[in-house]
């Protein structure tokens, strides 16, 4: 199935959970902490996952909110701190003065990429298509970096990269720092290294107003491209802990063939499709909503390991040289 008819589905699907009766409009404190708590109770798809008791999360913020003005700063922080006891960059409280934000799942982790180290390895005779820059790297190895799924990727220049890069050893694919974007993206760049039909993925949605309240797995294809595909030579793809959303699902997808291998650090995670709320004063809450499983009905809202971990040295920081690349270069040379 297709990105577009996925999308189709989780917007039917969003437009169902999101039909609420007889709600308090009312701004005080109290009634935002509340719609607030209410929305995820009902609506949020990971409490299992991150072994969150939402009941008593209530009852430890409930009695500040008590102490708290409507619209106030000191809500809106408070309320932020209730939100990141999830430790999930997909859940964001939003209003007009700042977003509040979980970054944890990457900050207290090596970066394992450095954008200084990155430009001596691109230099300036690099060739960029769309979001994509690539060269021949020494030792006759291609290498692209991609640092946004948000970035679109055109059909023609994908099919220019691979006869360019026809004669090297192999590719490496570096999408570390690449927070994400939109899984279109994912499907149009993993589609060109298969020759065969095969489940990347499944899904799930909440079906009631219960924790535990999910449909049945619902299958994600990837269909080979009808362009100019890469498949009889190896593929790199380097990861860090910033891979995130729609990056860790292509890390995911790409996880499952042959000729590829995954080499870095565990990727960030964020394996649910997030959506949408507004609560009565005019916030915005944007949260986790439907599952994402591997081929194996496993979660990704952890990351994805790596088939070779490897990290910059600190020796190799000092030197100037990416660990991960040259581990990679070494691989596909062999």
């Amino acid at each position: 199935m297709n990105m577009k008819r996925i999308s189709l589905l989780l917007i039917i699907l969003i437009s169902l959970q999101g039909c609420r009766e007889d709600v308090d409009m009312s701004t005080t404190p109290q009634n935002v902490f509340e719609s607030l708590w209410t929305i995820l109770d009902q609506k949020y798809c990971f409490f299992d996952d991150k072994n969150v008791d939402w009941d008593q999360i209530h009852d430890k913020y409930a009695a500040r909110v008590d102490t708290t003005q409507a619209n106030s700063v000191e809500l809106f922080n408070l309320l932020g701190e209730m939100i990141c006891e999830l430790q999930d960059g997909h859940v964001n409280l939003y209003a007009s003065q700042n977003i509040i934000r979980y970054w944890k799942w990457f900050e207290d982790y090596k970066p394992n990429f450095s954008e200084n180290i990155e430009s001596l390895y691109l230099g300036t005779d690099y060739q960029i298509s769309s979001g994509l820059k690539y060269k021949i790297l020494d030792g006759n190895v291609g290498y692209i970096t991609y640092r946004s799924f948000s970035n679109s990727i055109s059909d023609s220049g994908l099919d220019y990269i691979f006869e360019y890069f026809k004669n090297c050893h192999g590719i490496i694919l570096d999408v570390r720092n690449n927070s994400g974007g939109y899984l279109s993206n994912v499907e149009k760049l993993a589609c060109r290294f298969t020759d065969n039909k095969f489940i990347s993925s499944y899904i799930r949605h909440k079906t009631g107003t219960g924790h535990n309240d999910f449909s049945d797995y619902f299958p994600i294809y990837v269909t080979p491209s009808n362009r100019t595909r890469y498949t009889q030579k190896k593929l790199v793809i380097l990861t860090n802990r910033m891979c995130y959303s729609a990056t860790n699902a292509f890390v995911s997808t790409m996880h499952q063939l042959s000729n590829v291998t995954i080499i870095g650090d565990r990727t960030g995670g964020g394996g649910g499709f997030p959506i949408s709320s507004m609560l009565p004063n005019g916030w915005g809450i944007r949260f986790s909503s439907c599952p994402t499983f591997n081929s194996n009905y496993e979660s990704i809202e952890d990351g994805i390991e790596p088939d070779i971990t490897d990290s910059i040295t600190e020796e190799d920081y000092q030197r100037n040289i990416d660990t991960i690349i040259e581990r990679a270069r070494s691989f596909l040379k062999k």
